[in-house]
This record gives C-alpha cells, sequence and structure tokens, in this order.
C-alpha cells in the first residue's frame, strides 16, 4: 500500500510540474518562478492561498519546486504555511474517501531536497511534526524524515548552539570513518570549558567547495561533548549556512566574552577555505558570506581572532585551523587574478603564554582532504590521534604530524606539514581527562 501511495503522490505532483493537471495562474506564476507575475497577481486581489484541482497552494509549489524568493514573498503575503494538498481526488478505500497522500510546503521541500527552503518555513513557523507525520506515511522519504528529525533536534537544544545537518540527498552517500565511531572512554566533565567549531564546505559565492569540511565540524564537535568533557550547552556549532561573518563576531566577540570565566579552558575549530589578502599579508578565515575578491570587507582575520581570545580571562586557549591561507589552492581561495603567498603562520599569531594553535599546513602548501575517510587529512588524524588516547597537545601534534605528511605524499603527491605553535609550558597541555 505504501508503494501505491508513493506512486500516486509522485504522479500528483509531477502532473503539478508539466502543467497536466488545470492550474490557477498564481500557483502557475510560483512554479514558474515568476516574481512580477506572483506580485500583480495578489495586487490584484488573487487569494494567495487559492488551491487547484488537488488543494495544493501557490506556497506548496514554490516550496517543492526550489523557488525560494516566491516563497519569501508568499509568506509576506500571507500565505498558509501549513496548509496540506491532497491525493487529486483519488479513492483510497470502497468507501469513497480521499487517499491522506498530502503534502505541506514544509513537507515537499524536504522530500524535494530543497533544505534552505525547509529552514526557511521552519523558522516562519512550519509544523514540523505534521511534516513528519505526512512523510513517513511514505517509504523513499527516511532521508527527508531524518533531516526534518535532525532540524527538530536543533531547535530544542540551547539557544547558544547551533548545528546543521546534511541535506537528504547526502545522508544515505556519507562516507563513514573509523574515527566517527568515537572511543569508549568517560573524560571527566569541565563546566568551565567552551568551544566554538565552524565547518563550511560550501559557499553563497559558489567558491570551490571545501570537502568534507561539515563532516568535520560535526565529528569534532561530537569529540569535544563525549570524549573530551564539555558540556553540550557550552559548544557552539556552526555550519555551512549557519557560518556567517555575522555568526563568528557574535560567538568570537560576545558569547564568548558572556560565559568564559577565570581560569576557564577555550577550544575553536575551523575547518574551511582560508585566504591571503594579497596587500597585507594577512590571513583570513572565509566565513559562508566570504568573498575573497573583498577578504577585508567579507573576511574574519586571523589578527582580530587572536586578538579576542587574547582578551578572555581563560587559563589555556586551543585553536585548530583545518585551512590554509596562501590561496595556492586546497582549503584556501584567493581572489581573481592575484598570485597565491607563501604565508608564515607564526606571524599571523598573537603569541600568548595561554595560547595553542595547531595548524593543518604551512608556508606555500595546501590543506588536504582524505578522500576515503570523509573528512580533511589533519582533521581525521587529530581525530585519531585524540581516540587513541593521546591527550596532551605536544604529544598529539607529534602523533599526528608524521601521518599527515606521509599520505600526503604517498596519496596526493603534496607536501603537507602541520604546524605547532605553542609556548612551551603548554605542550603537556591535557585536551581531556578521564
Amino acid at each position: 500500500m505504501k508503494k501505491l501511495f508513493v506512486a500516486i503522490s509522485i504522479f500528483v505532483f509531477f502532473v503539478l510540474q508539466t502543467g497536466c493537471a488545470t492550474k490557477r495562474p498564481l500557483q502557475q506564476a510560483a512554479l514558474n518562478g515568476d516574481s512580477n507575475a506572483v506580485k500583480a497577481l495578489i495586487d490584484q486581489g488573487t487569494d494567495v492561498n487559492e488551491k487547484d484541482f488537488a488543494g495544493f497552494t501557490p506556497l506548496i509549489a514554490a516550496a517543492g519546486n526550489g523557488k525560494t524568493e516566491i516563497v519569501k514573498m508568499l509568506l509576506d503575503k500571507g500565505a498558509d504555511i501549513n496548509a496540506a494538498g491532497r491525493g487529486g481526488g483519488i479513492q483510497n478505500d470502497l468507501s469513497g474517501s480521499y487517499s491522506n497522500c498530502s503534502g505541506t510546503a514544509l513537507s515537499f521541500a524536504a522530500w524535494r531536497g530543497h533544505t534552505d527552503i525547509a529552514r526557511l518555513l521552519v523558522d516562519k513557523g512550519a509544523d514540523i511534526d505534521k511534516a513528519i507525520m505526512i512523510l513517513k506515511k511514505y517509504s523513499l522519504t527516511e532521508p527527508a524524515v531524518e533531516f526534518l528529525e535532525g532540524i527538530k533536534k536543533e531547535r530544542s537544544a540551547s539557544p547558544s548552539v547551533t548545528a546543521a545537518y546534511k541535506a537528504p540527498q547526502e545522508i544515505s552517500a556519507a562516507i563513514k570513518s573509523d574515527v566517527d565511531k568515537l572511543p569508549v572512554m568517560q573524560a571527566k566533565p569541565n563546566k568551565n570549558a567552551y568551544a566554538i567549531v565552524i565547518g563550511i564546505e560550501k559557499y553563497r559565492q559558489k567558491l570551490p567547495k571545501a570537502d568534507y569540511a561539515d563532516n568535520d565540524a560535526r565529528i569534532m564537535a561530537e569529540y569535544l561533548m563525549k570524549v573530551m568533557g564539555y558540556p553540550e550547552e557550552n559548544i557552539v556549532t556552526l555550519i555551512n549556512d549557519r557560518a556567517l561573518k555575522s555568526d563568528m563576531e557574535k560567538y568570537f566577540e560576545k558569547w564568548l566574552s558572556n560565559n568564559v570565566e577565570e581560569n576557564g579552558t577555550v577550544f575553536v575549530y575551523y575547518s574551511g577555505h582560508g585566504a591571503p589578502n594579497p596587500n597585507t599579508g594577512d590571513a583570513y578565515l572565509v566565513p559562508y558570506d566570504g568573498d575573497p575578491s573583498f577578504i577585508d570587507q567579507t573576511g574574519y582575520s586571523l589578527k582580530r581572532l587572536y586578538q579576542n581570545l587574547n582578551k578572555l580571562p581563560a587559563k589555556e586557549i586551543i585553536v585548530v585551523l583545518d585551512s590554509c591561507f596562501s590561496g595556492a589552492g586546497g582549503r584556501s581561495v584567493i581572489a581573481k587574478g592575484a598570485r597565491p603567498l607563501v604565508m608564515n603562520m607564526d606571524k599571523q599569531v598573537f603569541h600568548s603564554d595561554r595560547t595553542a594553535v595547531l595548524s593543518a599546513a604551512s608556508g606555500s602548501q595546501i590543506s588536504s582532504t582524505y578522500e576515503e575517510q570523509g573528512h580533511g587529512l589533519f582533521t581525521y588524524f587529530l581525530l585519531k590521534g585524540i581516540k587513541e588516547g593521546n591527550a596532551e597537545i605536544g604529544t598529539l601534534y607529534n602523533y599526528l604530524k608524521p601521518q599527515v605528511e606521509r599520505i600526503a605524499r604517498k596519496t596526493y603527491n603534496n607536501e603537507q606539514t602541520p604546524g605547532l605553535i605553542a609556548p612551551k609550558g603548554l605542550l603537556s597541555l591535557r585536551l581531556y581527562d578521564r
């Protein structure tokens, strides 16, 4: 019966798309993404919630077809966010009742992989439980259900924790690595330990993908919470479109200063693109909305990061960067027409006897991805080193450095030498205690 329902719902939706059904003008404009026509029709008095023969509204049509601007426009005009269309008058039993092959804007957006629209709808008050209930009625929707349940879990977490989940089409294809299975150990909880974890794989400016950066961040956050003793409410996770420049400013410059107490611990992890300023030689983290052609205005400089961290009353600060900053490729980008730089990472650091910086590469090198493990090469061995019990920064670095160098040279014909910048007194700093 479920397969029949799936066939019916797919048929109905594609009827909507191909024009085989009689569609009202506003719904047709929404399907086409014609914002001018949508505006004109609504201004002329067309009901924003008009339904076609199957009960589908313009908002459902726009959300299911990935028309983000139309979705925003319809919501602004009062569209019913939780309206559900039915399966086109197809009977499902002898009593003549109509089948519940229905869908809300949220359920169709999630099913068809339009995750940005799904998040927008949830932010605007869409009924996530209703969407999940509808999707669970049909097979072939497990990834969409998992995605929505992930958002639901995210929204029920502490407001300070912002997590992101894989799009439905990516869930089943995710690579499982040995480090994704956390070690069985119980670290002593540290209530005065705070972490900001950032992973940006995809960028708004259509920059090259920083492959697996989002997965790096997700697993790093899991290690911090379940292996290294950081309280869940003390970990902020910013992934992809949740890692805007304004987010970095908010959490680095306000959230940390509002929360970190004297003798506390701060852990900052970044996986994604870095970029140089060719004029000054300064290195920048590239936020989701960053543009290497305007890196001064859209990037977040390492110098700014270290200066803000140094203002904190923390006893110890650990910064981990799975990125590179020369613009030579890998996890680095540069303005069009500019030449890659040889970066001296030591000069980027605001030296402090409280700060240790672990970086993925040095000089003009690039930070490689480890395809078969689904992580950045540096992050993979960082996590593996922690999993194998290397709790001190110095011993962890001594473990991962030769491993990264070996795989980069053997597998990718690259030179990649991780760096550690730390005062002597921090080399024995323990990342966790059992």
